[in-house]
């Protein structure tokens, strides 16, 4: 059984005023920010495990845990231009870290508010799953407003104009049979999980090359 732990508590990035304007995270310092964009991405990654190991335990039939890859089902980020090797990933620049980031973030915004509305829909899904799936989806906002603001800071430029379509990366059934639904779910929670994982590593390599350039691995 998987140890769930609750989320702690961190310090908000709080980027956004009543109005909208992104105008509270530029008063704090760009390292100050970094570091809070980092702790959002270590939780949003450590809660997506541990709802990806609870949908696991409560839906998933042990002999279909192994075969999400094998089915045809296939990560929504798969066609985005984002490095996925440890060379390619060392080669490319701060600003493409950041853009990868930001892209990884705005993809996952729509299918995980879609994983909650499907999820509401079992008939035994537990709290702590609603709950957790939740507050993932909320800090995923919280972090692109974060990357948004640290990208201004950092390159001293606007958004980066990307050649992807948000709204093609992701299509679903209106109601599929159920295991479908528990297959599909499932994909979603452990692709989310990969690419959590993903944006922790590229930030936490952006905050080593700011310290020590030459030493990161």
């Amino acid at each position: 059984m998987h140890h769930i732990s609750r989320p702690r508590k961190f310090i908000p990035l709080d980027c956004k005023e009543e109005q909208g304007s992104l105008s509270r995270c530029p008063s704090i310092s760009q390292e100050k920010l970094l570091d809070r964009v980092i702790q959002h991405a270590e939780l949003i990654y450590r809660v997506s495990e541990e709802s990806c190991s609870l949908f696991e335990e409560m839906f998933v039939p042990f002999p279909l845990r192994l075969q999400r890859n094998q089915a045809g089902y296939t990560c929504i980020t798969k066609a985005l231009p984002i490095p996925s090797s440890k060379s390619e990933i060392q080669q490319i620049s701060d600003k493409w870290l950041l853009h990868s980031v930001l892209m990884l973030v705005q993809s996952w915004i729509e299918p995980l508010a879609y994983l909650q509305t499907t999820l509401d829909r079992y008939d035994d899904a537990p709290e702590m799953l609603l709950n957790k799936t939740k507050w993932v989806s909320e800090k995923l906002i919280s972090l692109e407003q974060g990357v948004v603001v640290l990208i201004k800071k950092m390159l001293d430029e606007g958004m980066l104009t990307t050649t992807y379509s948000e709204q093609g990366l992701f299509q679903y059934e209106v109601q599929p049979e159920m295991l479908e639904s528990v297959m599909r779910d499932y994909t979603l929670l452990s692709c989310f999980k990969k690419d959590a994982h993903k944006m922790e590593t590229f930030l936490k390599l952006l905050k080593c090359r700011q310290t020590d350039k030459y030493n990161c691995a």
